[in-house]
């Protein structure tokens, strides 16, 4: 029970003596205990004993003996991962502004031994180093790339202080920035540019909408032009199909009528019947004249029809050729073709008799 007081007491005393000298409290969970010849090292903590002013050995946790008057406890360190609040302190970017920034250090001390004898105070040591690493690391980056590159710095920062920490026997595992404070005026500069670069975007997006609207309408009516195009074409084609089926069928209508009126001029009173019509077609062509123009011809006795029947048929007779008597009354394909030519002939002798 004494030396558990004796040893409270001498902690407390001790962190008394550095607060007073100006210096930080080292970190050590139970302060530097006296030699009791049995002692109890707790877990993640290293005591560093010396053996008559000289470095002995460092005690593991858990049970450790050692001997009186000779063997002294000269540092505890702590094993445990260390949080340091690296103070608020003044910047200079490369573009030449001043920002006020602060950081959080995560450390822990992997050698005891160099932690000891290898520098004074440790944390003290990692936090001023710290320090000028963040201003020599901000002072590559303009002020743009510092909150861009926020993580890029930090993990900058790590490797400069364990680049320098190795001979100490700490090893800084992370380091974080805090706050970034920007002066008043380079803090508004700031707003009107991002309001600016909003008011561009949105331009920008405006100006791309109206252009893709153009171009769908654009694209709409050539899809249009060619569907009616097409459609044309088709109209067309069926158009050309149907007066193409009409010609033909007009045609076929026509060679059956003319087979059909060969086959009845060869029959018994043929001759009467196409008097009857060559009659038929001078009084229809009679009643039609002077109708489409004030200019026409006239033959020398119109009202005669009897005379324009009888020239017709002399012109008919002269054109076809009596059969023989024997002759079968059946019409092949060449006189056929021998009556269309006739019938032609006959029309076209008609024409110049109109015209007479």
């Amino acid at each position: 029970m004494l030396a558990r007081a004796a040893r409270g007491t001498g902690a407390l005393l001790l962190r008394g003596s550095l607060q007073a000298s100006g210096c930080a409290p080292r970190r050590a969970s139970s302060g530097l205990p006296r030699n009791t010849v049995v002692l109890f090292v707790p877990q993640q903590e290293a005591w560093v004993v010396e053996r008559m002013g000289r470095f002995h050995r460092i005690l593991e946790p858990g049970l450790n003996i050692l001997i009186p008057v000779l063997d002294r406890i000269r540092y505890v360190q702590s094993l445990k991962e260390i949080v340091i609040n690296v103070p608020e302190q003044s910047a200079v970017t490369l573009d030449n502004v001043t920002l006020q920034i602060d950081g959080v250090l995560y450390l822990r001390i992997m050698d005891p031994y160099k932690a000891s004898y290898g520098v004074e105070d440790p944390e003290y040591a990692v936090t001023q180093l710290a320090q000028t690493t963040m201003r020599s690391e901000l002072g590559k980056l303009s002020l743009d790339k510092v909150f861009r590159e926020r993580e890029s710095l930090n993990a900058s920062i790590v490797d400069a202080i364990n680049q320098a920490a190795d001979c100490w026997g700490i090893r800084c595992l992370r380091y974080e920035i805090k706050d970034i404070h920007v002066p008043p005026r380079v803090k508004e500069s700031m707003q009107m540019q991002v309001e600016a670069e909003r008011r561009k975007r949105a331009t920008v997006l405006e100006s791309e909408g109206t252009r893709e609207s153009a171009i769908n309408v654009a694209e709409g009516k050539k899809q249009a032009q060619i569907l009616a195009s097409e459609a044309e074409k088709a109209e067309q084609i069926n158009q050309a199909a149907g007066e193409a089926s009409a010609v033909l069928a007009k045609a076929k209508a026509k060679a059956e009528a003319i087979r059909i009126l060969a086959a009845a001029l060869t029959q018994h009173n043929g001759d009467s019947a196409a008097s009857l019509t060559v009659a038929e077609q001078y009084v229809s062509a009679f009643s039609k004249l002077a109708k489409d123009s004030n200019t026409i011809l006239l033959p020398s006795n119109p009202g005669d029809v009897t005379s324009m029947v009888a020239q017709a048929m002399g012109v008919y007779g002269a054109l076809t050729k009596a059969p023989a008597p024997g002759a079968p009354h059946s019409v092949s394909s060449g006189s056929s073709r021998d009556v269309q030519s006739t019938d032609a002939s006959l029309d076209e002798e008609l024409d110049r008799v109109k015209l007479s």
